[in-house]
């Protein structure tokens, strides 16, 4: 049996998303091993950012200051917006260096079941975004669940009458997939999304 720290330090980590309690242990052996470097660099890390995080108040993402640095970014097109669920959505998409334009966090989607009310998310603040003008395009990138497109829907339904492109991701097959292994909701919407060969 290890320590109680050591077995605290692992209890703290299986507490993260995508570690059960075996692979914390193992990460926690693997920084045992590597204690004057990796647990030194972790150990560091983990202070700069301790006490330094903020939420963005423009568009909600994460970062250590504010504006957020893609909020900061000049090179950034002002014009368009894209709207996700989470922080995580933001951070995948903005990984895939796809979309050059800024974001808008929603921190969530509506659920009746969740208790999930409009009034819960930052839609007015997203709302108050476009009346200030200056936004063509609001990109809808919710997840392709029940909730999710509930949440676009809702925001493309304020959004109405405002002198703006409303956009949203496509749904459907993945790269790669194969028709048998596909439920049926991925079908439906890969067939109402089909669009003319050539």
């Amino acid at each position: 049996m290890a320590s109680q720290e050591i077995e605290t330090l692992a209890s703290a980590l299986a507490r993260l998303p995508g570690l059960g309690p075996r692979s914390a242990r193992r990460v926690v052996l693997w920084l045992v091993k590597r204690r004057e470097t990796a647990l030194v660099q972790l150990l560091d890390a983990l202070e700069q950012v301790r006490g330094r995080l903020i939420e963005c108040e423009t568009c909600g993402n994460v970062d250590t200051r504010n504006p957020c640095g893609i909020c900061g970014d000049p090179r950034r097109d002002q014009s368009a917006i894209c709207v996700v669920e989470d922080v995580a959505d933001l951070w995948a998409l903005d990984r895939a260096k796809l979309f050059t334009g800024r974001y808008h966090v929603l921190g969530g989607r509506l659920s009746a079941l969740d208790g999930v009310r409009p009034e819960d998310l930052n839609i007015g603040t997203l709302l108050d975004r476009v009346a200030v003008g200056g936004i063509d395009e609001v990109v809808l990138a919710m997840n392709a669940t029940l909730e999710g497109q509930t949440t676009a829907h809702y925001i493309a339904e304020r959004l109405e009458g405002a002198p703006v492109r409303i956009t949203q991701l496509a749904h459907g097959l993945p790269v790669g997939g194969e028709l048998d292994y596909l439920d049926e909701g991925t079908l439906a919407q890969a067939l109402r999304a089909r669009r003319p060969v050539g």
